[in-house]
């Protein structure tokens, strides 16, 4: 039997050891359709209910494995459809091909149905390397080059490949003028900064009295260095959400998450120090750092692209975070663990005790703190965890702790909505044996979610640990935005663009054979995750949580917040009349409190402009 191109992407895809392809079908790949029926389902294919999530499918297969995520899809619309998964994947540099169908040759220019020029479609999120196939020789060369660049640069590549050329007869390049042989596999590197460069990193990080450290993504292969970095110096680290489980929470100096969503100590962390350590994360909040004139820092990073940015930066070391922190130990000095460590653990500790008083704080029906408050210590250490975009992503960053080998992520530079359903279906093809937890909003179910359960319900019974648990938190409101509106713009909610149908999410998920419970009680909330966690199937927990609930940030200031309760009291009495009565000590109560000292007894501190 003749080998047709469409038989040779496959192939070339099993020799680069991928074993799924997050897709959906239509015409414009229909070649390829037709070899994964000669080629028995090899590499698997595995059917979303939309080509956006399986890019994001994709998109957690590749952050959970560190391997290339692979999706396809139809030429036109199934090709549109992908980019926003694609482009999450490229924000947060993660490896994902994309392989799409186009019109015939014939056709093209003719204004031919579903024809769109996908190289200028693709021309930004695949900025790397887009190709086009017009003649069978092109492969291997492009599929090898779309792999390699996807796992050298830590990006998007798109092969397109029209329909009509994915029924040809393949015939490899031969050794002749204007062909390009080509050649497997990508050599596993690890660069390290010039010996002098590190030799002045040493001397800023040894100089310094109050270092802080800030590790990304890119430090999470490097957790026994960056451990003993921080105790020779005496350190506290905060981690970018993108590395949140670069670094277990039980470490007693590990302040948790900087940022819009991050914890009080961290802030604190940046306010305080005099030296700046930054490890593989490109966080894009200077004004979570220190004052651009108060720290000497230094960065490393693997990707020169994104070296010096955020920070005047004093050293740039370009390297792998784990070669290269290596490199730099033998030249730190240990400092003494004196008042600035113990300050930082002093505050970690309080932290965590100001998150138990934020979550038992009492709310209507539930509040969502401590829907995830609970979880936290019920948390298998092997479990994969994805949060979605919206207020989740900040119960998520403020109220789990990583210890173990548990894994977690989210869209962290795009910050969509709609993620954390695919995420954990894309994590359970990459960790069958493990168990997986998306925490995510009612609108980001309803926007692709439930669908999504539709997927688990098809795979599910394939894996060797069937817990898949999709926790939603029910506010029948877009809770995050919501809150946006009302702290910076001074706006009540408006509810045409926020209200939400309540939808009875577990209920669905029963109707196609999974299992779940819907919780409207907090002394049933304990009791919902210990059912879910030992379900023997997918199991959706339809929390019914409180939107009055407010995704403070840890330094928010008490004006910002007095002048969102005096918006929501002019604007939308009805359903949140409580905020008349309520709001100030409910604010008063759940803030960390203003001051450095921000432990049980500042959280509760009075201020004369919420009187």
């Amino acid at each position: 039997m003749s080998t047709k191109v469409s038989d040779y992407v496959l192939r070339r895809l099993r020799e680069w050891d991928v074993e799924h392809v997050f897709a959906y079908a239509g015409d414009g790949i229909n070649g390829l359709l037709a070899a994964w029926g000669r080629a028995d389902d090899k590499p698997r294919f595995i059917q979303a209910r939309h080509e956006e999530m399986a890019a994001f499918q994709a998109v957690g297969y590749a952050k959970f494995s560190g391997k290339v995520g692979v999706c396809a899809a139809t030429s036109g619309p199934g090709a549109i459809h992908l980019l926003n998964g694609l482009y999450d994947a490229k924000l947060d540099h993660v490896p994902v091909v994309a392989i799409v169908g186009q019109t015939n040759r014939t056709a093209m220019g003719g204004s031919y149905q579903q024809e769109v020029d996908l190289l200028s479609l693709y021309k930004d999120v695949a900025s790397d390397f887009c190709e086009m196939v017009t003649v069978p020789e092109q492969l291997p060369n492009v599929i090898d080059r779309a792999m390699r660049t996807a796992y050298a640069r830590r990006t998007v590549t798109a092969v397109i490949i029209p329909a009509d050329v994915q029924e040809l007869e393949y015939s490899p390049p031969t050794h002749a003028f204007k062909m390009v042989p080509s050649s497997l596999g990508l050599a596993r590197y690890a660069p390290v900064p010039a010996a002098d460069e590190i030799t002045r990193a040493a001397e800023v990080l040894n100089a310094g009295e109050k270092v802080a450290v800030l590790i990304g993504q890119g430090a999470r292969g490097a957790r026994a260095e960056v451990e003993v970095v921080a105790e020779t110096l005496g350190a506290g680290v905060a981690k970018a959400l993108l590395g949140k489980d670069a670094l277990p929470d039980d470490l007693p100096y590990v302040t948790g998450a900087i940022g819009l969503l991050g914890t009080r100590p961290s802030y604190d962390l940046m306010q305080g120090c005099d030296t700046l350590l930054v490890i593989g994360s490109s966080f894009p909040y200077t004004q979570f750092m220190p004052e651009l004139d108060q720290a000497r820092a230094v960065q490393i990073d693997i990707d020169p692209h994104m070296i010096g940015l955020r920070y005047p930066f004093e050293v740039n070391l370009v390297g792998d975070a784990k070669e290269t922190l290596k490199a730099l130990l033998p030249q730190l000095k240990k400092k003494r663990h004196g008042s600035w460590r113990k300050k930082i653990e002093k505050d970690t500790a309080r932290w965590w005790k100001v998150m138990e008083r934020r979550a038992a704080v009492e709310a209507d029906p539930i509040n969502p703190e401590y829907v995830v408050h609970a979880l936290d210590a019920l948390l298998p250490n092997d479990v994969i965890l994805a949060a979605d975009s919206g207020s989740a992503a900040n119960w998520y960053a403020r109220h789990l702790r990583m210890r173990g080998t548990m894994r977690g992520s989210l869209s962290g530079t795009l910050a969509t909505m709609g993620p954390g359903v695919p995420y954990v279906i894309g994590a359970k093809f990459a960790h069958p044996g493990r168990p997986a937890i998306a925490l995510v909003g009612d609108g980001a179910m309803q926007m692709n979610g439930l669908a999504e359960l539709i997927t688990a319900a098809k795979y599910w019974r394939e894996w060797q640990d069937p817990r898949l648990i999709v926790a939603v938190l029910n506010n029948q409101d877009l809770n995050q935005v919501t809150w946006e509106m009302r702290a910076m713009s001074g706006a009540p909610q408006f509810l045409p663009s926020q209200a939400l149908p309540d939808v009875p999410y577990a209920d669905f998920a029963k109707s196609i054979g999974l299992d779940g419970v819907r919780v409207e009680k907090p002394g049933d909330v304990e009791a919902a995750w210990h059912r879910a966690l030992g379900a023997d199937r997918p199991f959706v927990i339809d929390f019914r949580t409180d939107p009055a609930v407010p995704p403070i940030p840890p330094h928010a200031e008490l004006d910002q917040i007095e002048a969102a309760a005096s918006a929501i009291v002019k604007g939308d009495s009805d359903r949140l009349g409580m905020f008349r009565q309520g709001l100030k000590a409910k604010v008063q109560e759940m803030l960390p409190g203003r001051r450095s000292d921000s432990g049980p007894g500042a959280a509760g501190e009075k201020d004369n402009r919420l009187s």
